[in-house]
């Protein structure tokens, strides 16, 4: 038989505003019946909170603040969902939520006073709905997971990936807005272990970085993508191919002159290789990386500045480094069509781009509605999930040239 754990939601409404606290009751009670409310926040931090707890947490409060409670939820590695409350200003529920998420908290959503009660009781009754689906699922898979456990890979695993050519190229295509054609791809590695498959990049890209091998590591993904390009060229099909670089490879005197190499060799026009460094690769650009940076341009390479927006380079990094492309990064695009302030990011985003003869890319794009207001912001080129997810070579052969 069976034994099914039900996992019991407990939900603490931390408010000092009395009829709020009463309103939410009523609202939360019919969906979760263990609704607590604590006017005073030093008392509910007391209490041992779990991962099926949720927490409705005002942020405007006279005794502790809103954000003070969540520096004490950080310090004690709170697993509870958290949904954030204020009726003080917008910007700083976004700040308050940003910082939570950046503690490690789980923010599962905002809310503005006074609140939409309607839109309150459906997020609930949905949240109510998916925990209900993973205790089910849960217990159904109690017995399949285990066994299973996490891959850690060391360095000498990732030296005999390299060795073995277990390391492999995915494809996302980036289509231009106003034609909708597609524009180019961004190259993104994978490792294909032989035992536990698919093992993604956030996997062992700082295990390369730190050890060293990030340079070996570069070189392998440039390879593959002029390999690759080779490929469409035989079949008269030009793709701009995308290859993130890291701040170890910008100090590398010798890639200008391997890559120039490479394009010679197999004949490529090196405008249509376009190399990503993130922004926070820039904080501490020192004057031999303008140095290899600027030479790769004078060699016809394209720069993009990519997650631009989340880092603390300086405008006057854009000036002086001679960029092609700037890439907003997804956080800011995903986010516009509900925050003032995400669009309002896009938007100056664009107009700078433009301004520096820029061409602007907008990464993490996941609906129509979001495709929609970039391209009326005018947007150059997407790339995200309502496109198409990355795929090997031969799935984005059949999905460009299809019909």
């Amino acid at each position: 038989m069976l034994k099914v754990m039900i996992m019991i939601n407990r939900v603490f409404i931390v408010d000092d505003d009395r009829l709020t606290c009463n309103l939410l009751k009523t609202i939360i009670e019919p969906i979760f019946n263990l609704v607590e409310v604590f006017q005073h926040p030093r008392e509910f931090l007391t209490l041992a909170l779990y991962p099926e707890d949720i927490i409705l947490l005002d942020l405007m409060m006279p005794e502790m603040d809103g954000v003070e409670v969540i520096r004490h939820l950080a310090q004690q590695n709170c697993p509870a969902s958290l949904m954030l409350i204020s009726g003080y200003d917008s910007g700083v529920l976004h700040s308050a939520e940003t910082l939570a998420l950046s503690c490690g908290l789980n923010v599962t959503k905002t809310f503005t006073k006074p609140i939409n009660t309607e839109v309150l009781t459906s997020f609930l009754t949905s949240l109510s709905n998916r925990q209900a689906q993973r205790e089910l699922v849960s217990s159904n898979n109690d017995k399949g997971s285990q066994g299973k456990f996490d891959f850690i890979p060391t360095e000498q695993d990732l030296r005999d990936a390299i060795d073995n050519k277990q390391l492999v190229l995915y494809y996302q295509p980036q289509i231009n807005m106003e034609t909708q054609s597609v524009h180019g791809a961004e190259a993104l590695i994978r490792w294909l272990h032989p035992e536990f498959g698919i093992i993604p990049p956030d996997k062992f890209i700082a295990l390369a970085e730190q050890t060293g091998l990030i340079e070996q590591l570069t070189e392998v993904v440039i390879q593959l993508a002029i390999s690759q390009s080779v490929q469409w060229q035989k079949v008269d099909k030009t793709i701009r191919l995308s290859i993130n670089i890291s701040a170890q490879n910008i100090n590398s005197l010798k890639l200008p002159e391997q890559l120039k190499m490479l394009v010679k060799q197999y004949e490529l026009d090196p405008s249509l290789i376009v190399l990503e460094l993130t922004e926070s690769t820039l904080m501490d650009i020192e004057v031999t990386s303008l140095d290899i940076l600027t030479r790769l341009r004078l060699k016809g390479f394209q720069l993009s500045i990519d997650d631009f927006g989340t880092g603390y380079s300086s405008l006057s990094q854009l000036h002086k480094i001679p960029f092609t492309e700037l890439k907003i990064d997804q956080s800011f695009v995903a986010n516009m069509k509900k925050e003032n302030e995400s669009k309002a990011i896009v938007q100056t985003c664009i107009m700078l781009a433009h301004k520096l003869n820029m061409e602007v890319v907008a990464e993490g794009v996941e609906d129509k509605d979001t495709w929609d207001l970039l391209l009326a912001e005018g947007c150059d080129i997407a790339q995200g999930y309502y496109i198409a997810k990355p795929m090997p070579a031969d799935q984005f052969d059949k999905w460009q040239f299809k019909g």
